[in-house]
């Protein structure tokens, strides 16, 4: 399975990005982060059916996950960008179909894309 992350950039603070991921097959899907000199931290995820979703409580409000099954890409809009969120974001999926916070429950990773937001 491979995964190609995109959309990343250099935004202003408040500013706005999309994130996209393709990936094809039956999987959980998610996005994760890192930041320099920091652990990778989940952000968001969505289920297979993409009913159902899950969210770190820091960004709630802020940015949203979806899936387009047709062009097996996965989203995250990102709004309101802070200096804080500066970050490698990658893209992960699960053969749990089911959304989970756990980058233990992914399988595979997509190379990063880099979300730089300026003060």
């Amino acid at each position: 399975v491979q995964l190609q992350a995109y959309g990343g950039g250099l935004v202003q603070a408040g500013g706005s990005l999309r994130l996209s991921c393709a990936a094809s097959g039956r999987f959980g899907m998610a996005w994760f982060r890192q930041a320099p000199g920091k652990q990778r931290e989940f952000v968001s995820a969505i289920s297979w059916s993409g009913g159902s979703t899950r969210y770190a409580d820091s960004l709630k409000g802020r940015f949203t996950i979806s899936r387009d099954k047709a062009k097996n890409t996965v989203y995250l809009q990102m709004n309101s960008l802070k200096p804080e969120d500066t970050a490698v974001y990658y893209c992960a999926a699960s053969r749990r179909t089911s959304p989970t916070t756990s980058s233990n429950d992914y399988n595979y990773w997509g190379q990063g894309t880099l979300v730089t937001v300026s003060s």
